[in-house]
Order: structure tokens, then sequence, then C-alpha cells
């Protein structure tokens, strides 16, 4: 899509009296995915050749492809110098800036792009792949819409034996849009219960998103110490019967 702007800026070598650059700044709009494209108008008042060398800033100078960094402009003569947006496919809808800067003659001039980023915006938040070992519990935090997040996660346990609990909420850093994060919990599992283990992810917007596990604990050890005698008091008390009916 080509957008009906243009900036003209002058330059000289040297300036003279009265030099004033042409405009500034340049609008751009589109939707996440596209391709925008416009120009840069350098212009040269001055009576020789006149090099200028062009970059594109970061922030989001990355999205910013300049189809020359540099240009000699004859006296009196004015050059376009195309340049392309490219708004990546995740890029939340809003404003975003960045900077073409000119440069000649000793002198710089930037010259600011305003991109506005249309469509709706969609928050989406899911907990996933949740697992407990070694008194952690581990899970994956995936922000799927287009939209940073700044997550609060919970963690709820409710077993057989012991009251329902919620943890003090945690507060992360912000996660980007199609990003995604493993995070763990420290928790200190019991010896004996079956407990349902209940992550809870929140932020701005009425994001909620909650997953679940069950885990059994039995301490094994101990249970197969208490069993093992029963055998073999089951057997004394057989063969002491065995050996009393045959008398």
């Amino acid at each position: 899509m080509r957008a009906a702007l243009a900036l003209v800026l002058a330059l000289a070598a040297p300036p003279g009296p009265g030099w004033e650059p042409g405009r500034a700044y340049v609008y751009l709009e589109g939707s996440p995915g596209m391709v925008l494209e416009d120009r840069v108008s350098v212009t040269n008042p001055g009576t020789k050749a006149l090099t200028v060398a062009l970059r594109a800033d970061p922030s989001p100078g990355s999205w910013i492809a300049l189809a020359a960094e540099k240009v000699t402009i004859p006296a009196r003569t004015r050059a376009d110098v195309p340049f392309t947006v490219t708004v990546p496919a995740h890029t939340p809808p809003g404003e975003e800036t960045g900077t073409i800067t000119a440069s000649a003659g000793g002198r710089e001039e930037p010259i600011r792009i305003h991109l506005r980023v249309s469509g709706p915006r969609v928050t989406a938040l899911t907990v996933e792949d949740v697992s407990v070992s070694g008194g952690s519990v581990h899970y994956t935090l995936v922000n799927r819409g287009n939209t940073p997040l700044s997550p609060r996660v919970t963690l709820h346990t409710d077993g057989l034996f012991g009251a329902p609990l919620a943890r003090r909420p945690r507060e992360l850093a912000p996660l980007p849009p199609a990003q995604r994060v493993s995070l763990t919990e420290r928790w200190d599992s019991p010896a004996l219960d079956r407990v349902d283990l209940r992550l809870e992810a929140t932020a701005a917007g009425d994001v909620h998103t909650e997953s679940t596990v069950s885990q059994t604990f039995v301490p094994w050890p101990t249970l197969l110490l208490l069993l093992l005698p029963a055998p073999a008091a089951l057997w004394l008390r057989r063969r002491r019967s065995s050996r009393a009916g045959g008398r």
C-alpha cells in the first residue's frame, strides 16, 4: 500500500541563511502484517552536488527498510528515496514511532515516522504443561493474544486431609504477544494426601485462565515398613497352628 505522504528536506552544503527543512513528520497507518510504502524527498538547492546519508534508527527502526542509505544529488535537484515499513504480524494495535535521519554537510535532520497500528485488541492467556516434581509445581504461561500482558499467578491447593489454601499472587514481568515463559512455584508436598493443585492466572482487561492437576502422595518406604511385619506374623501364626494340629 502506498501512503499519499512525502517529506521534502532541503539540504545545502553548507546551508545558507534562511535554510529551512521541510516537513519533519511522516504519518502511516496499517494493520499487522502489512507493508507500507512511502518516500523521503531530499532537495539540494545549492550550486554543488551533495551526498546525503540516510539511516533508520531503532524502535521500530528495524521495521523500516530504505531503498538507499546514501544518495548523491546534483545541484538544484531533488531526489526521492523510497522506504517501506513492515508491520510485524503480532504487533498490538496502538501507536509506534521511529526515525529516519538524513545527514549532509555536517548537519543531521531527523524525520519522525509515526505509525498507527489498526485492528482489534485481543487479550488471551493460557496456563499449560502443569506438573509436580521435587517439591515444585512447574507450568508454562502463554500469551495467545496481540497485547502485552502483566500476569498475576496464584497457586491454589485442596487436599483430602487439609483445608483449601491459596498462596499470595505472584506478580510477573510483562509477557509480549505470542510469547511463552516456563515458571516454577515452590511447594511443600504432604507426606500422605491426594491434592488438587490449581494455577490461576489473571491480567488487566478481565483476562482469566486456570489449569488443575491432581497428585497423590504416599510415603511408600514407611508404608512398606508397616506392612512387612504383617505377612511375617501371619506366617508364624499359621505355622504354630499347623504344629498344634499335628500333635
